[in-house]
């Protein structure tokens, strides 16, 4: 089950947070902003390749024992950081990629952005995005 959706603008600043459990919200922020560190070391790592190839998705950024983090990054730096319960075994890697759900979340926070009310760099705080995460927290389940 995905318990926390978060996206992270270029200057690493949160755009939008969403956990399930609202009684662990600040260890789930803890670990998204401790993810970013992990993210900034693969986009450096792949450098220019990953302007060439396209691959936006980073895969695993790290496991710790009850939760899994994975993470994307957009071609304009944002980042997408989803926080899984591991104890979902179903859900793998393989699972995460194939379902697009960093695709799904990309192209609302592109209709959050394409919106001509909004401040780019503020805080996202569309019914329609909010539905968009709750219900794909809900498809991770």
């Amino acid at each position: 089950m995905a318990v926390c959706v978060a996206v992270i603008a270029k200057e690493n600043y949160p755009l939008y947070i969403r956990s399930v459990p609202t009684e662990n919200e600040l260890k789930f922020h803890y670990m998204v902003h401790t993810s970013l560190d992990v993210v900034d070391e693969k986009i450096s790592a792949m450098g220019k390749a990953l302007v060439d190839q396209r691959e936006l998705y980073l895969g695993l950024l790290y496991p710790t024992e009850d939760y899994k983090v994975y993470g994307y990054v957009t071609n304009s730096k944002v980042k997408f950081v989803m926080v899984v319960d591991s104890s979902n075994t179903a859900l793998r890697d393989n699972e995460i990629r194939s379902v697009s759900m960093f695709r799904k979340l990309h192209n609302s926070y592109t209709d959050v952005m394409c919106n001509p009310f909004y401040n780019p760099g503020d805080r996202i705080q569309s019914r329609a995005f909010d539905g968009m995460v709750t219900s794909m927290m809900i498809q991770v389940c």
